[in-house]
């Protein structure tokens, strides 16, 4: 049995901009931050901003913040069009000790597009820090995440669990990003009335308290290349209470997980999974079908220790 979802309601730190004010400088396209920098700051490269907050006051839409050096640069709502970038090789860092908080939220237009990168988002520890998040979409049209580490968070290391969507359904990238030793799932993906498409590649999920990948109503979602292992429940999951949870999985590893390697259903309603080119190994149980759920297998999966395809689908 999969850990009940967490469903607690999270405080978002929300960085409203300030009024406009004659004669108020124009907001720029570009905005820099440092760990010795100062929010009182105009953010430009020479004069950096502390915080993501301080800067995106004064980035405009569509713009871009960028960081100097190391530093934990605060929780952050983001509520535009906006790209973040922590800086390749620097350890750009969002740093979550408030309980009922996410280190940083999405809570844009439904035609906004989103892009974090490279940063380092740690929580306190998922046995006894507080209930918090990584990343939580709550609105948006599109969000990347690329190059990032999400570690430690009381419950989902990344949530894509919009309040509200577009009529086309969000639609979110997550590439060469690691979330591992959180409290719940380390991806957990679910829409409300519309479907929310998620694209995962070359990314790991591991350590988790809950699935490493949980793709739940209104779902969907694809993974490449990826692993899910060492996780408490299951590797791979995908189960719907309404609507349908589709999770289709491409040469992907899932190993050492407490419970399946790989489960569809075990909610009530339809729960699909698609697997080609899938490895388990050393889990619970391999394959598994519960109420609701069906899994479509390519024919070339393997699940177990054999060096040939050994694809058994244990319904439950």
């Amino acid at each position: 049995m999969h850990a009940t979802r967490f469903a607690l309601t999270l405080v978002v730190f929300s960085v409203l901009a300030p009024p406009a004010v004659e004669g108020a400088p124009a907001l720029a396209r570009r905005t820099w931050v440092s760990g010795t920098g100062n929010d009182s700051h105009p953010c430009t490269r020479v004069e950096p901003c502390l915080t993501f907050g301080g800067a995106m006051q004064k980035t405009e839409d569509g713009g871009e913040i960028d960081a100097l050096d190391a530093g934990d640069f605060g929780q952050l709502t983001i509520t535009k069009s906006l790209t973040i970038d922590g800086g390749s090789g620097k350890v750009a860092s969002v740093l979550v000790t408030t309980a009922n908080s996410v280190a940083i939220a999405v809570n844009a237009g439904p035609t906004d597009a989103v892009t974090l990168r490279n940063l380092s988002l740690t929580g306190a520890n998922r046995s006894s820090g507080p209930a918090s998040e990584g990343i939580w979409l709550i609105e948006a049209g599109t969000l990347h995440i690329e190059h990032c580490a999400i570690t430690g968070m009381g419950l989902n290391g990344i949530a894509i669990k919009p309040n509200a969507q577009p009529a086309q359904g969000s639609q979110v990238f997550i590439e060469d990003t690691v979330s591992q030793d959180n409290g719940g799932d380390g991806l957990l993906v679910e829409g409300t009335g519309t479907n929310v498409s998620v694209s995962v590649s070359n990314s790991r999920f591991t350590g988790n308290a809950g699935a490493g990948i949980f793709s739940g109503s209104y779902s969907r979602t694809t993974v490449r290349n990826s692993e899910s292992s060492g996780n408490a429940s299951q590797g791979f999951l995908a189960q719907a209470n309404t609507g349908t949870a589709n999770l289709d999985v491409v040469e992907s590893l899932a190993t050492n997980n407490g419970e399946q390697g790989m489960q569809a259903g075990g909610a009530g309603a339809a729960s699909v999974v698609r697997a080609a080119n899938v490895t388990l190994f050393a889990n619970g149980s391999g394959f598994v079908i519960k109420s609701g759920g069906k899994i479509y297998s390519f024919g070339n999966n393997n699940n177990g220790s054999g060096g040939k395809p050994n694809e058994t689908i244990t319904p439950q």
